[in-house]
């Protein structure tokens, strides 16, 4: 619904994308913000801060983009395990998140933090502008553990160094962080979709790779 400030001029609705009332911030600005303030290595620990007051949804989600970028090979070792970490404390109807130090200590440059908000933004920005809570087939916590486990599959998917096992999993993740932080049902499903896709491409390669390396030990075997 439109809202009416105190000059009782008319203001159409934003969707923010995050879980807590007290930061009326949408996502994309909260990306914004952090680049724009970052003049040293931003640590996964000011992330978690940054984050965790807006549901485990957008940390899932921003860590879930950090996997969408050129990173270099086996980068998706360091950043899936948030993914799987996160998806198994949401099934586990934990309240507040938690990443082992090691983690937290990890940073990211702030010429390299400003290249992801600016690869990021205005895909977000685009997407704000079509979601809405709606269809949402779950109640809070409920949705929280049964995706979850879906993530968490996901996230294993990310984390599993093998070509084509990473963009299209987190990408999934992504579409499902930011329809959990809004309830919007349809976004969900399309996230849903592209998981299951993205999971077939993945045991289709391993079921590959398996299969040649059996096919190769009866010609040489060790």
């Amino acid at each position: 619904m439109a809202a009416i400030d105190a000059n009782n001029e008319i203001k159409p609705h934003k969707p923010d994308l995050h879980a807590a009332d007290n930061d009326p911030r949408s996502l994309s600005q909260v990306f914004e913000d952090l680049a724009r303030s970052a003049t040293e290595p931003v640590s996964f620990a000011e992330l978690e801060d940054a984050f965790t007051d807006r549901s485990f949804a957008a940390l899932l989600t921003f860590f879930a983009i950090l996997n969408l970028l050129p990173l270099p090979p086996g980068t998706g070792v360091i950043t899936g395990i948030p993914l799987v970490l996160l998806s198994v404390q949401m099934v586990m109807g934990r309240e507040s998140v938690w990443l082992p130090s090691f983690m937290r200590d990890k940073t990211i440059s702030p010429e390299r933090f400003r290249l992801v908000s600016d690869k990021v933004v205005p895909w977000l920005q685009w997407l704000e502008r079509f979601i809405r809570p709606r269809n949402w087939p779950f109640g809070r916590r409920q949705g929280d553990r049964w995706l979850g486990v879906f993530t968490t599959i996901l996230g294993m998917s990310v984390v599993i160094p093998m070509p084509l096992s990473n963009w299209l999993p987190a990408l999934a993740t992504v579409i499902i962080g930011i329809a959990l932080c809004e309830r919007d049902g349809r976004l969900m499903v399309a996230g849903l979709a592209l998981g299951l896709i993205s999971m077939s491409i993945v045991f289709g390669v391993a079921f590959a790779a398996a299969s040649a390396v059996s096919y190769a030990a009866t010609f040489w075997p060790f």
